[in-house]
């Protein structure tokens, strides 16, 4: 009976170990891909500057075509790329698509 107790109470210490190293030890989630448009922009150098860029590389952000890009250029000088909500040129769900390949370099 001694025996039987022994291998439970060993049976139960072993349970419980595994389960809290399992707890203790999370999987690495998957972190959600980045749009292919973000990715293609990690780089400063390859943002597109709202401040002096062509109507042309203004529309060939998503979601820009030719009304948004006339307001951008007519919207200059921009102190922040958050301006472009602030002054209401773009509107919320458009900035988010372009917030992360956009830059608003100040002149010198």
């Amino acid at each position: 009976m001694k025996k039987q107790f022994s291998k439970m109470i060993l049976a139960a210490l072993i349970l419980i170990l595994g389960v809290s190293g399992a707890y203790s030890h999370p999987q690495a989630q998957p972190t959600a891909a980045k749009p292919a448009a973000a990715q293609a922009a990690t780089k400063a150098s390859d943002l597109v500057d709202i401040n002096s860029a062509t109507k042309d590389q203004l529309k060939a952000l998503p979601g820009i075509g030719d009304a948004y890009s006339q307001k951008i250029i007519d919207g200059r000088p921009y102190r922040v790329k958050t301006d472009l909500l602030n002054k209401k040129i773009v509107p919320a769900a458009t900035y988010e698509k372009i917030k992360a390949l956009i830059i608003a370099k100040q002149s010198k």
